[in-house]
């Protein structure tokens, strides 16, 4: 282990906790700045169609997959 010594330190049954509800609260944090910063996170989550390409752009897609 590379920290071991943090342990002496910090109890794991503080430490670890502590850790995981960091994870949690950053992970929540960047999932909200999505869905409140973009138009199309809340439009794929209710189900709505989206608007399709125009075939122009799907070929010049297609002409780039090769």
């Amino acid at each position: 282990m590379n920290n071991a010594k943090m342990w002496l330190v910090v109890q794991p049954t503080v430490g670890i906790p502590l850790f995981l509800a960091g994870v949690a609260v950053a992970s929540f944090a960047v999932h909200l700045a999505i869905v409140t910063n973009t138009t199309w996170v809340s439009g794929f989550l209710s189900g709505t169609d989206m608007a399709a390409a125009p075939a122009s752009a799907q070929i010049e897609h297609a002409a780039y997959t090769y």
